[in-house]
Formats: structure tokens, sequence, C-alpha cells
């Protein structure tokens, strides 16, 4: 963890870091209905066309899952993360339908130093994933906990 790329004292506010692409696939999105959200839009290419989402599309709870993929492997798994207290809001912004292609970034907001744990730090962040069309899919704003480099 001391070797990490990204510790508290990097996270300032304004930085951006990316979180690279993901195609989503027709069969991940049945799957994933299947055992999280039975929901006919998300099982049946015929049903998500009837619906105001427009195809097979996948649940926001999906989306939020792919987000989370894409954090941990593009930000989160070369850092001192600790977790997070945390979500401020998260936002649905258009469906993610089978074929899309979706990339995310995530910005620095803000930071402080835990007043109780020294070595850690709260860093607020706000994210989104866009659509190959440029359209934002998501948009999320949490809080994570970050070890100092010092404390790592």
């Amino acid at each position: 963890m001391a070797s990490a790329k990204w510790a508290f004292e990097d996270l300032e506010e304004g930085v951006s870091i990316a979180l690279g692409t993901r195609t989503v696939t027709a069969a991940e999105i049945i799957e994933f209905a299947e055992q999280f959200d039975f929901q006919p839009m998300h099982l049946d290419e015929e049903a998500g066309k009837a619906s105001i989402l427009g195809g097979l599309s996948a649940s926001g709870w999906h989306t939020c899952c792919m987000f989370m993929r894409m954090l941990c492997d593009g930000f989160l798994l070369d850092s001192t993360s600790q977790g997070s207290p945390g979500i401020e809001f998260t936002r649905w912004k258009k469906p993610v339908l089978a074929g899309d292609t979706l990339t995310g970034h995530s910005t620095v907001l803000g930071k402080r130093a835990s007043k109780s744990k020294p070595g850690l730090g709260f860093v607020t962040v706000r994210s989104e994933l866009v659509n190959q069309r440029g359209e934002v899919v998501l948009e999320l704003q949490n809080t994570g906990m970050f070890l100092a480099r010092s404390a790592a």
C-alpha cells in the first residue's frame, strides 16, 4: 500500500481520474437481472423496447456495480483506500442499453484530514459514466477514506 499511486495527499481538488471504458452486453444485463432486478425491461429485448427505456436496459443497480468495477480497476486498487462512509447521491440519467460503451471519470471536489484518526483523510469525489454518444448515464458523489502515504 505504501507504493500505491494514489494516497490522501495526491488527491487535490480538481484532480480528474480516468476510469477506462466498458462495453455492456445483453447477456450480462440479463444475468444480473435474473439474480437481482427481475423486471421485464432488464430481462427481455421486446419488453425493453415496449418500455420508456427503449430497449434491453441494465438495471440502475447493475450500472452502479459496473461503475464500481471501473472505479476499482481505474483507481481504487492502486490507492490507499480504506472504504467509504457512504454516498451523497446517485442519479441514473439515461438508460444503459445492450451494446453501449461506457467511459468513466472521477473528479476530486475537496478533502479534509480526519480529526480523530491521524494519517487518514476524507476525499469527496464526483463521478460520471457517459455512453458512446457522450450522454451522461450515471452521476454520483461520495466521500472516500484514504491513508496518507506516510501512514500507509
